[in-house]
């Protein structure tokens, strides 16, 4: 039988604020692991500034495995308004080459799925958002993946349009996931929400699996600093939380997806105006 195929998915290590003892402990699984491919879904910075991305890229680019990062809402330039507006991903720099990066893997295609935007019609604009166009720019994707191969999908937001209270959660998540469904998405994969989950959805196109992943940062909410080990077979998809106080698997996962609070402003950082504008959503390349 041929060997399982390994995968890691990081998420929210919000460098200006990452454990640097979980980047020490993920670095060497993947030197041990040598793992197929390390996704990453989103935040990789605190507040967007360079020397949190000048971080990212020094640390990424270390791994020396394929990888593919998506866009969080922390990634978003915070301090600088206009930049927000008119180049929201220029800090992303070197990093360009594997930003929502659609990686081809043996019997595996990752499908990156967009859901931080610049701005919204609502406050506050960390919440998840999938316009028709980045929907549209991944099922065209899917639908080129090779034959025969399962598709996992990323993205930084949870795909929950709803929380239990009945509060907007991901707008436009509940048309995704069932277009996701219909496709034969195998899972997808996220974060934001700093705590692990292993769940499945229904959808009006059938059942689709959600992974989360946890924080590799110190803003941890339920649970410890940690990250997924994917382990892929034929027969499916095994998930083992990875965490630094060896919680086990189980106890770590959450049972429902949670709302997502913003994080406390850090000290003498302004909160970012609220204001009527129009959602902006263009191409990452």
């Amino acid at each position: 039988m041929a060997e399982p195929l390994t995968l890691l998915h990081l998420s929210d290590i919000h460098f200006g604020l990452e454990d640097r003892a979980a980047l020490a402990g993920v670095k060497s699984a993947i030197l041990r692991l040598r793992p197929a491919a390390v996704l990453i879904t989103g935040d990789l910075t605190m507040r967007a500034r360079h020397r949190e991305f000048a971080a990212a890229r020094q640390w990424i680019g270390a791994l020396d495995v394929p990888v593919t990062v998506e866009v969080g809402n922390h990634d978003m330039p915070y301090f600088n308004p206009w930049e927000r507006f008119t180049d929201p991903y220029r800090r992303f720099l070197e990093l360009q080459a594997v930003l929502e990066k659609p990686l081809e893997l043996p019997g595996i295609s990752v499908i990156p799925l967009l859901t931080a935007v610049r701005a919204q019609w609502r406050w506050p604009w960390s919440e998840g958002l999938v316009s028709k166009r980045a929907l549209a720019a991944t099922l065209a994707a899917i639908d080129r993946v090779s034959s025969g191969n399962r598709v996992l999908v990323t993205a930084h937001h949870p795909l929950i349009e709803h929380g239990p209270r009945g509060q907007r959660l991901t707008i436009g998540g509940a048309a995704a996931m069932a277009a996701l469904a219909g496709r034969g998405v195998e899972a997808v994969l996220t974060g934001h929400v700093h705590d692990p989950f292993d769940l499945v959805a229904d959808t009006a196109n059938g059942p689709l699996r959600m992974i989360g992943a946890g924080t590799l940062s110190k803003r941890i909410r339920s649970t410890p600093a940690s990250y997924n080990e994917l382990s892929i077979t034929p027969d499916g998809i095994t998930v083992a939380v990875r965490n630094f106080q060896n919680v086990p698997t189980f106890d770590m996962q959450l049972q429902a997806v949670p709302r997502d609070a913003l994080p406390p402003r850090e000290s003498g950082e302004p909160i970012a105006p609220i204001g009527a504008v129009p959602e902006v959503d263009p191409p990452v390349h």
